[in-house]
């Protein structure tokens, strides 16, 4: 009997350890299954702090246009503060490396800092645009368009850099036109090789522009207010916009016969010299958004 229960006691035993491995084995199947399914989840769900970028063609992309204005004054010519009607064949302006800037908080460019920017949006490289192209009714000048993500890009940069070819080859900035008082008229050809870079905030006028719907269409603007450099006959005498404003009573008055033919160089050399610092400290003020302020940083000074 003792036998009898040594032999079944080794028989169970061996029934015991057979169990063990299959449970073992079991065991082991059922965390490789439960890595290979964590492993699956770990690669097909992007990261919370990842951003999936928009891709060409989607359906959120939209267009910015960038367009270049040189208000009415250019448009439609005016009167400077000293009594001259003046009119605009061309107003030449090239535009290079300008960018929209969509800002985590306002942007001040009087700050002297960069943009702190969640989008940033090229542009245009360089371009020369006239400013005074069209009839009165004429739009702004479309510079180019770009394709965008949406959002709200509420500051902007761009520098005035010369032109490589055309009749502004060599300038920045290029007035053609004609001037008109008493009787007496003068062709003017001023011509500007400041170089100079611009950052600006948001664009201020009847409405805001730079807001970018999913697939849709937005604006931005580079204005440039000649006003600063003739002044304005509206304004009072003693008002900003005509202390200090050159007027055009000084170019005449160093024009010849033929009109007048100019660049910086000639205009140091031959008009007062706090005329030509009054040019100098206009041209920086020239650039706005709208009505909203730009800083200037200068690239190359010519004085």
């Amino acid at each position: 009997m003792w036998v009898f229960n040594l032999i079944r006691a080794g028989k169970m035993k061996k029934q015991l350890l057979k169990l063990g491995n299959i449970l073992l084995l079991g065991a082991i199947a059922l965390c490789a299954c439960a890595d290979t399914q964590n492993l699956q989840s770990q690669t097909s769900e992007t990261p919370p702090s990842e951003t999936t970028a928009i891709q060409p063609g989607s359906a959120e992309i939209g267009t910015i246009e960038f367009r270049a204005n040189g208000e009415d004054f250019i448009r439609e010519g005016f009167v400077s503060k000293d009594g001259w009607e003046l009119s605009f064949n061309h107003v030449y302006v090239t535009i290079a490396n300008a960018q929209a800037y969509e800002t985590l908080i306002p942007y001040n460019p009087d700050t002297g800092v960069e943009p702190q920017a969640q989008q940033i949006i090229s542009l245009v490289e360089f371009q020369t645009v006239d400013l005074a192209a069209g009839d009165e009714s004429a739009a702004t000048i479309l510079v180019n368009e770009v394709p965008a993500p949406p959002g709200r890009y509420n500051a902007i940069s761009w520098q005035m850099v010369p032109a490589v070819d055309g009749m502004a080859a060599g300038y920045s900035l290029m007035l053609v036109g004609t001037a008109s008082k008493d009787g007496l008229t003068v062709p003017f050809n001023l011509r500007f090789n400041e170089e100079m870079a611009f950052s600006c905030g948001d664009y201020v006028g009847e409405e805001r522009k730079g807001t970018l719907q999913p697939g849709g269409r937005a604006d931005l603007e580079a204005t440039f207010h000649f006003d600063h450099l003739f002044g304005d006959p509206e304004a009072e005498a003693e008002a900003e916009i005509n202390t200090g404003a050159l007027g055009f009573e000084p170019l005449a008055a160093i024009a010849t016969p033929e009109g007048l033919d100019a660049n910086l160089d000639t205009l140091r050399e031959q008009l007062a010299a706090e005329d030509y610092q009054r040019i100098m400290a206009i041209l920086p003020n020239l650039a706005h958004v709208g009505e909203g302020h730009c800083a200037e940083k200068p690239m190359s000074r010519k004085d």
